[in-house]
């Protein structure tokens, strides 16, 4: 009976270091441990009292726990690419010195990663704009992604145990058991580009996601490598998160050239937009073709900068997935000036410091705890005059055309752990749709659990995720801005038409490997893609051989590629009423209230 309550506890801790990605000596140590346990035990304990078993048990416990934490893998940068000693790229000058990439495998793709494009924000330039990066003498090696930006991590388990029930795409490898690097010290960019001597190649820079509390920049779904494939240069970028990214004070405000707060994720954004300027030219890139994207919150983020004066002439198109703030009250990712500061004045009674030199010095891993309550852009007056909302109503844009589009499923991720019932649904309907409750209701009646459940996801993602995408192709096209909506509904046996499941396909990076994808998916992926690299190009994503898509109509990108409707259009009409859109359009003065009511 030992026997087999040790070899269980063996294997059970194996599968805890696996999870954890723990370094392989883990699981030698544990078998050791164990063995030994087994060897020593009849003569330790054999006719002893029954404390010294005890005692005994104990020890070895503890011994298996230590293994856990004497077995973590190492800090370190993650490779640019996973292949071993990789070719290096000749030497490319930028204007901070001179620099080297990496190749993939295949010798198809130039990878450039970490490259700083602005001052560290640490120390005294914590919560001031970005400053222009150092230069360097020798040549850098930009074969490494720099650090993810400040954020409250994911324990390792439950990342592990989340790509294995919703993803279903865990691997067991022992080329992941490292912890990577997250620091206040984030602001880089890395650049993905074809082999060859061309130049004038179109530019997508693009925004991660991660609810402005999250994220990094190596994530393989948006990775630049698919497009670069398809002759586009792909920028992305770490930004400031959380209550480093959009702390709003007063104080900080007095001590800006500015005059305001916040925003300084987005004024990151906006310097790595400018080092593009500068720099993308030495890997054979056309600064006056560049297109800005994003996705989620990084959406939110790219609808914003369409409207912001310190963004003009930067990009010439934008791409927004999955989240806009273009709605008179954007839903999420956004709230008022007094709320942020509000907020502010929280986290300092919460860090018990009475001014900002109090918080600036304290330990970034102390401020974390604002990071819940602090992640919002907000109408500052500086990188926003007013609400997106308010400028595309009057006009005021920095695109020259459009392409954008949301999931099937955009809310149901969101709502997993909510308990809507038939007995309750009434009054959630009502606690989100306020005055409008009823006639949200007559559109989508229940008469089951089930049905309430799917009524549920569906109203929450048109009110959190889908409704800004409505507005903004009306204001599109009430500004005569060419307008390409889109609507992703291809299910997979990976996380199908949920938020985020668009990404792997728009960015043509469908594993080769992958068993969970399927012939079709991989022709779906190979043809929006191909939207999206037209788009990027000329402005206009049809071309030969490809589903006419004319501005301003619905293209759904599943199971068939065609021209539709959206389910939502009903719905959306409750919601201009609920927001006064209308009255908005004829005195944008009323756009400048948003609350704070971010999705759970």
């Amino acid at each position: 009976m030992m026997i087999i309550v040790v070899v269980l506890l063996t294997l059970i801790l194996i599968g805890i270091l696996e999870l954890n990605k723990n370094t392989v000596w883990g699981a030698v140590l544990a078998i050791a441990a164990s063995a030994e346990f087994l060897f020593v035990w009849p003569r330790l304990v054999a006719g002893s009292p029954l404390l010294y078993q005890v005692l005994a048990w104990i020890v070895y416990l503890v011994c298996l726990a230590i293994i856990f934490y004497i077995s973590l893998g190492p800090v370190k940068a993650r490779p640019a690419v996973p292949e071993k000693d990789p070719r290096t790229t000749k030497v490319v000058t930028v204007e901070q010195g001179r620099l080297i990439g990496v190749y993939t495998a295949d010798k198809e793709v130039e990878v450039y990663t970490g490259i700083p494009y602005a001052k560290p924000p640490v120390g005294d330039l914590r919560w001031k704009a970005p400053q222009d990066p150092e230069p360097w003498d020798d040549v850098f090696k930009a074969d490494h992604f720099g650090p993810m930006s400040m954020q409250k991590l994911t324990p390792r388990i439950l990342d592990s145990l989340t790509r294995i029930m919703a993803f279903h795409d865990y691997k067991v490898t022992l080329q992941d058991d490292f912890r990577d690097r997250i620091s206040e010290d984030s602001l880089y960019l890395n650049i993905w580009k074809p082999v060859t001597e061309e130049t004038g190649l179109p530019v997508l820079v693009f925004i991660h996601g991660g609810s402005l509390t999250n994220g990094q920049t190596w994530y393989q779904d948006h990775s630049g490598e698919g497009l670069a494939r398809k002759g586009v240069i792909v920028v992305n970028m770490a930004y400031r998160l959380g209550v480093f990214g959009f702390l709003a004070d007063p104080d900080l405000a007095d001590e800006s050239e500015s005059g305001t707060s916040g925003n300084y994720g987005l004024l990151d954004q906006i310097k790595a937009l400018e080092w593009v300027q500068k720099n993308i030219a030495a890997f054979g890139g056309d600064p006056d073709n560049v297109t800005l994207a994003g996705e989620s919150a990084g959406a939110v983020c790219v609808s914003a900068l369409c409207t912001s004066p310190l963004a003009r002439g930067l990009f010439r198109r934008a791409v927004v997935e999955s989240s806009t703030a273009a709605a008179p009250e954007p839903a999420h990712s956004f709230c008022s000036l007094e709320d942020a500061y509000e907020a502010g004045k929280a986290l300092k009674e919460h860090c018990k410091v009475k001014d900002l030199n109090g918080l600036r010095r304290l330990k970034a891993k102390d401020l974390l705890w604002g990071t819940k309550q602090i992640h919002h852009i907000t109408v500052d007056g500086y990188v926003l005059p007013e609400t997106p909302y308010a400028s595309y109503v009057k006009g005021i844009c920095n695109e020259e055309a459009l392409l954008h589009g949301f999931n099937q499923l955009e809310g149901q991720a969101f709502v997993m752990k909510d308990k809507v019932k038939l007995d309750n649904y009434q009054y959630n309907v009502k606690k989100l749709f306020k005055t409008e409750a009823n006639d949200v209701m007559e559109l989508f009646p229940a008469s089951s659990d089930a049905e309430a459940k799917k009524n549920w996801i569906d109203l929450f993602s048109a009110y959190y995720f889908t409704y800004g995408h409505d507005c903004l192709t009306r204001l599109c096209k009430k500004n005569g801005i060419p307008v390409y909506p889109y609507y992703f509904t291809k299910n997979n046996k990976r996380i199908g038409a949920n938020h985020a499941g668009e990404m792997i396909y728009l960015y043509h990076m469908i594993p080769k490997d992958s068993k969970l994808f399927t012939a079709e998916d991989r022709a779906l992926s190979d043809l929006m893609s191909d939207y999206l690299v037209s788009f990027v190009k000329t402005g206009d994503p049809n071309g030969a051989d490809r589903t006419v898509w004319p501005s301003g109509t619905f293209l759904e990108w599943g199971e068939e590629v065609r021209t539709a409707e959206d389910r939502f259009d009903a719905l959306y009409r409750i919601l201009d009423r609920l927001q006064k859109a209308d009255a908005i359009a004829e005195d944008t003065s009323a756009a400048g209230s948003i609350p704070s009511n971010d999705p759970a």
